[in-house]
């Protein structure tokens, strides 16, 4: 079963830079990781004027686009309410891992990443869900573990022992 762990926080905390170097990471270790990143606001993956932008505009409610190096897939709502996260990951492939960025609304385990100077009040103090706080504030004092931002060795171990993926079994490459 494909094991599913998040990163939230506020606006511009570091979640995608965190997430990337998780993703390197995981995958050095031979662990075959996908992601999903909620967005908050309307965003387009495709660019006006070209044939799946139009076959979109003209109604289609699914357009695949397929090449020899990856294919997309781009659903339209046309007004029917987001999918939850749960219905998200059903469409995936089967994979070890599934990073998660947002959902903070998810019962999904989830590590907050906090940055020195946050205005916003930690994700952590009210959600349980939120089982450990990545952070470049040596000080920060909250009843779960708290783990330096810019050590991703330990942060991938931190999610691999939560989710109880076994790195020891993964092939290093290198």
């Amino acid at each position: 079963m494909t094991k599913v762990f998040g990163v939230v926080g506020w606006k511009n905390a570091g979640k995608t830079s965190l997430m990337v170097r998780l993703v390197q990471f995981f995958t050095q270790q031979g662990i075959t990781v996908s992601t999903v990143k909620h967005a908050h606001h309307g965003f387009d993956v495709d660019q006006p004027g070209k044939d799946s932008f139009l076959h979109r505009e003209a109604g289609a409610r699914e357009v695949l686009v397929a090449s020899a190096n990856r294919f997309a897939l781009m659903h339209e709502l046309r007004g029917q309410p987001e999918p939850g996260l749960d219905e998200l990951l059903a469409r995936l492939s089967p994979v070890s891992l599934v990073l998660v960025e947002g959902f903070k609304a998810h019962s999904h385990p989830k590590l907050e990443v906090y940055r020195r100077g946050g205005q916003s009040p930690l994700v952590a103090e009210v959600d349980k869900t939120v089982v450990a706080v990545a952070t470049d504030v040596a000080d920060l004092v909250i009843d779960r573990p708290v783990l330096p931002l810019d050590d991703t060795r330990a942060i991938a171990s931190f999610i691999a022992t939560t989710v109880g993926l076994d790195l020891a079994q993964s092939h290093s490459a290198g």
